[in-house]
């Protein structure tokens, strides 16, 4: 479909309400179908100002091609939902998309790329109430842990306390973990090794004062023959997580494929790797995704 962007700003112009009316006609599904499987399909970067795919530095800025891209992805069979922040999700409210769809509202965006602060990752997206009052089925929360910054310790105070909320409505909540550290210029990188991946998912199966709602969002190792043991760790129900794969897509595959067939991992999240694929086919890269599980 096209997005015609005068008319979604007519509409917040003169109608702002028009996007709680929509929310409250929206037609919703269980979070899990017949399969027990989840596709959903992220597109919550640009709030963090991660705009980049690649060496694209500003592929996701373009927001009427992103709206295109993630009702392309939505309309093919097999994909379950979307997670985006409050302003994507309200656009795909006006255009009704979201209709049959689990809708997942990213919680906390206060870790902006390349911030000195990113690790005091501060809970600036929905609220658990926004989640309860507007339907939606699911929250997302980013928790990463850096043993030498303090702005973590924040973080996980923050988690837990959300995670207590989310409980206390019922509402499923995706934590995703990981062990951080800063390199030599600083940039924050996200350790993919057995050991740090284990570490991660053990302290966020810990927080907050019941588990019953909490799932988590787990990236593959650096070598994915060890996310059998690693995935042991916990009797959380999880997801698979994307992240960048760069030109190297029918690898991201191949290490989706075998981690999906471990009993606790129970579907994937992709954004950037499927609505921006190296060769520009949207629909053929989120076909082969759904088509792993």
């Amino acid at each position: 479909m096209t997005v015609d962007v005068a008319d979604l700003v007519r509409t917040r112009t003169h109608h702002p309400e028009a996007i709680a009316e929509a929310a409250a006609r929206r037609v919703r599904r269980p979070l899990l179908n017949t399969s027990g499987r989840l596709m959903i399909v992220a597109a919550d970067h640009p709030a963090r100002g991660a705009l980049g795919v690649g060496d694209r530095k500003l592929a996701m800025a373009n927001r009427a091609g992103l709206l295109e891209r993630l009702c392309l992805a939505l309309g093919r069979p097999g994909v379950d939902g979307v997670l985006a922040t409050a302003d994507i999700l309200d656009d795909l409210l006006l255009l009704g998309a979201l209709d049959h769809k689990v809708v997942m509202g990213s919680m906390n965006r206060g870790g902006l790329q390349g911030a000195r602060f990113e690790l005091d990752d501060r809970f600036t997206g929905h609220r658990p109430e926004d989640l309860q009052r507007l339907g939606f089925d699911a929250g997302k929360l980013l928790l990463r842990i850096d043993y030498d910054d303090p702005g973590s310790l924040n973080t996980l105070e923050s988690t837990a306390r959300a995670i207590d909320e989310m409980a206390a409505r019922r509402l499923p909540v995706f934590v995703e973990p990981f062990i951080s550290r800063r390199d030599a210029d600083g940039r924050l990188r996200n350790d993919l090794s057995a050991d740090a991946v284990t570490r991660s998912i053990a302290i966020a199966s810990g927080l907050g004062g019941s588990s019953a709602y909490t799932w988590l969002k787990v990236p593959v190792t650096d070598n994915p023959d060890d996310m059998a043991r690693v995935m042991e760790t916990t009797t959380l129900p999880a997801v698979l997580l994307g992240g960048d794969v760069g030109d190297d897509q029918d690898g991201a595959y191949e290490k989706w494929r075998g981690a999906l067939q471990l009993p606790t991992v129970r579907g994937l999240v992709v954004g950037r790797s499927l609505l921006y694929p190296a060769d520009g086919d949207v629909a053929a890269a989120v076909d082969t995704a759904v088509g792993l599980l």
